[in-house]
């Protein structure tokens, strides 16, 4: 099993390779489509995507075992929320892989008799699981680092003798009842909170590498699922951002969410 789950690490890197060649090729063949290109030239890039597809699903061969050496290990984690939303990402991971493999055999030829199109439906409601967990950790661990950031600038203003806000937050005498004063002071206090979260993103990059790969990546299975309509460009465009950010985790480790 470690031997397997160690070559599994190994191509990773080509697997994500491939994986942004066949969304360029979505992307590209989308803007040859709105641009009159030859038809020919279409094909030629659709069936390149199909082949680089095919490639892919051949290097996943195996992935459930690492996915599932993944969900033993966060099974540990001390976090409850991040034991939960990790454990079970990583079990919707595997089942994806599982169907991806059904389906590599049905189109390299092993399996002709598998029900594709039931397959992929079935591959990608794992896939968009696991992207709802990861979104849902990466939310969890946004609203740890806030809450860090806001009880840290408080000890430092009680330190300096400031007060935050200058009072409104307790609501001060001529505050009360008062709308015209309230809408200002909510604008304010969502103001404050957006700097908040911008600082907390900028401050711990891997999380917000993290984000911007899995909502990239949740486009993908709602088109595929027919739940929200897309369309391929947008499909493309979304895969080929999220893999360059996978590569960019895998030269820059210190860029990857941990744990």
């Amino acid at each position: 099993m470690d031997a397997w789950v160690h070559f599994s690490a190994q191509s990773q890197a080509r697997e994500r390779l491939c994986r942004a060649a066949q969304y360029a090729c979505s992307l590209l063949g989308h803007a040859l489509q709105r641009h009159g290109a030859s038809p020919e030239l279409q094909k030629q890039i659709r069936q390149l995507e199909g082949h680089l597809s095919l490639g892919r699903k051949l290097l996943r061969l195996g992935n459930s075992a690492d996915a599932l050496e993944s969900a033993k290990r966060a099974v540990h984690l001390s976090d409850v929320v991040l034991r939960f939303c990790i454990t079970v990402s990583h079990l919707n991971r595997a089942l994806y892989f599982a169907c991806d493999n059904v389906l590599w055999a049905g189109k390299s030829g092993l399996a002709p008799r598998v029900d594709q199109e039931k397959w992929a439906q079935r591959s990608f409601r794992y896939y968009l699981f696991s992207l709802i967990m990861n979104l849902s950790r990466d939310a969890y661990e946004i609203r740890l680092l806030m809450e860090q950031e806001s009880s840290a600038y408080s000890r430092r203003l009680k330190g300096s003798g400031g007060s935050v806000l200058g009072g409104t937050e307790t609501g001060g005498p001529s505050s009360p009842g008062s709308l015209g004063g309230s809408l200002p002071q909510l604008a304010l206090k969502l103001r404050l909170r957006v700097l908040l979260l911008a600082r907390v993103l900028r401050g711990h990059p891997p999380l917000l590498l993290d984000v911007i790969r899995n909502a990239c990546d949740l486009f993908i299975p709602l088109d595929k699922l027919g739940l929200w309509r897309c369309g391929p460009g947008i499909v493309g465009l979304c895969g080929l951002v999220s893999s360059i950010l996978s590569i960019l985790t895998l030269i820059c480790p210190w860029l990857r969410l941990k744990p």
